[in-house]
Formats: structure tokens, sequence, C-alpha cells
């Protein structure tokens, strides 16, 4: 019965607005990892059942709740180049970053995944690709594979809060200069498929730099947290700016210190209305 429920759910695609998992008292990281892999099966598959699902998930894409998974991303088989998921046992739920740089439709994903009892209860995809926020998916996949989100030991991780607090300094600093970021030396940002490290992928250099500059007077709003302190990583799905674009920042932080900085960002217009800097005018198409 209950995979008649699950298959009658990816039929109707039944949808509403995205709200995160209940309070459980933490969760397992093992139960969540079969979570992580069993939504990277099912975008490769184009099959959702095979994503671990409770009786009524919740499924949005571009933070919108008519989407189905019957019709939308997860019902389309992927060739996935790369993924990268964040396990969070406090508020039980996953990120997984996924990159596709299929020449006849390129995407970068990323998925929150709410879950409930080792199952998902919710689902949120950001798809983004040819028009969307700097996308270029094949220097995306280039840059960040080649980064180190490494286990971090036990006596060196940072706790959630400051994560939370590292991250939340950088998307405040859009709409209030005044903010101390806790910038990493060295510190690499990913925006699309644009890289501010100076050498070739996966080479340190001291001069790397995610301190390159933001918008002003912009409001980063609805945060919602994926926090893996195992990796010293978290995930904000969030509102971007006055248009309130779906939009996730990711970041590794590293004592305290923001050492990867990634930016998923869909946008309304192409570019989001702005003109694409000469090194990404090669389609990764």
């Amino acid at each position: 019965m209950r995979k008649i429920l699950l298959g009658t759910v990816a039929a109707l695609g039944l949808a509403t607005a995205a709200t995160p998992a209940f309070a459980q008292g933490g969760c397992d990281r093992a139960d969540l990892q079969r979570v992580a892999d069993g939504y990277i099966a099912a975008q490769t598959a184009g099959d959702a059942g095979k994503l671990p699902m409770g009786q009524w998930v919740q499924y949005t894409e571009q933070l919108d709740s008519s989407a189905s998974m019957s019709t939308g991303i997860l019902s389309k088989p992927q060739k996935i180049d790369f993924h990268r998921s964040f396990l969070d046992t406090e508020s039980c739920s996953v990120f997984s970053e996924v990159i596709i740089t299929d020449k006849a439709h390129p995407y970068v994903l990323g998925t929150v995944i709410s879950t409930r009892g080792g199952a998902a209860n919710a689902v949120d995809t950001l798809i983004t690709d040819a028009d969307d926020w700097l996308f270029n998916a094949a220097n995306t996949l280039k840059y960040s594979k080649a980064e180190k989100w490494t286990e971090i030991p036990v006596a060196e991780r940072d706790s959630r809060q400051t994560i939370i607090a590292a991250a939340n300094a950088y998307l405040d600093y859009f709409n209030d200069k005044s903010i101390t970021v806790p910038w990493g030396n060295p510190c690499a940002r990913l925006e699309g498929g644009l890289y501010t490290a100076k050498g070739a992928p996966g080479v340190v250099s001291p001069e790397d730099s995610c301190d390159v500059g933001v918008p002003a007077d912009t409001k980063l709003v609805d945060r919602r947290y994926v926090v893996d302190e195992t990796i010293g990583a978290v995930a904000v799905l969030l509102s971007f700016g006055k248009n309130q674009l779906p939009d996730i920042h990711s970041f590794r932080v590293e004592k305290g210190k923001i050492r990867y900085v990634h930016t998923i960002t869909v946008c309304k217009t192409f570019n989001c209305g702005f003109d694409v800097p000469e090194q990404l005018k090669t389609s990764s198409k």
C-alpha cells in the first residue's frame, strides 16, 4: 500500500509550499545519507519513487508550489557529473548540489530535502540553466569538484551556531556594509560559473579572496538552513533582493572563517538583466 501511495503522490504531483522538518530530537546521519543517495538515484533515473518518501510529500521547484513531481525535473533522467550533499542531523534535512553538463541541456541544481522518520516529507529544488545567474555548468563542475569539502577532525569543528553566524554575516552584508564578514584567507567564491580563485582548479593561492564586492541595499530573506558540522558546511535557501529571486548560498567554514561560497540563483530574465562576463560567453551547452 505504501508504494501505491507514493506512486500516487508522484503521479498527481501533489504540491504545497514546503515547510521545515518537524522537530524530532535529531536524526540519524546514516538515514539522511540514504535520503541523499535516494535523491541522486531518483534524479538519475527520472523516477521519484527511488527517493525514500513518506505518504505525503510537499514539492516545489523555484519555490513555486504549483510544481509537480510527475512533470518536473525529477521526472526527467539526468546524467549527473558531480554532486555534493550536506546532512543536517538537527533539522533532519539534506542539501544536494548537482551538476549536469549534458550538452543537450546542462543544469546546476540545488535541492533541499526535509525528512521525517528517515523519509522525505518536503523537496525544494532550484533549477538553473542557460538563462540564470552567471550560468556555466562546465565551469561549475571544474571548480566545485576540485575544492576540498572533506570531513573536519572532531576537535577542529565549528559549532552549528558559528557556521550559521558566518553565513549570515555574508548574507547580511548585502544590505548592511557595516557588517564584518569573517573572510577566510584564502577564500574562493563560485558564483554560477564564475570563480574568484586566481590559479588552476584546486590550486590554493594566498591571493584567493571572496571579498570582491556584492550589491548594496539588497535584502536576502526567508532563510532556511541545512548545516553539516562534519564538513563545516551550511546551505541557505532564501529569496534574493526586491524581485525575491529563488537562491541558495552554500558555505564551507573553517575555524570560523569562510573558505568557500557557492551561489545558485534563478533569474526572471536572462542573467538577471546583467551582461555576461567575457569568460562565460563560451556556453556549456
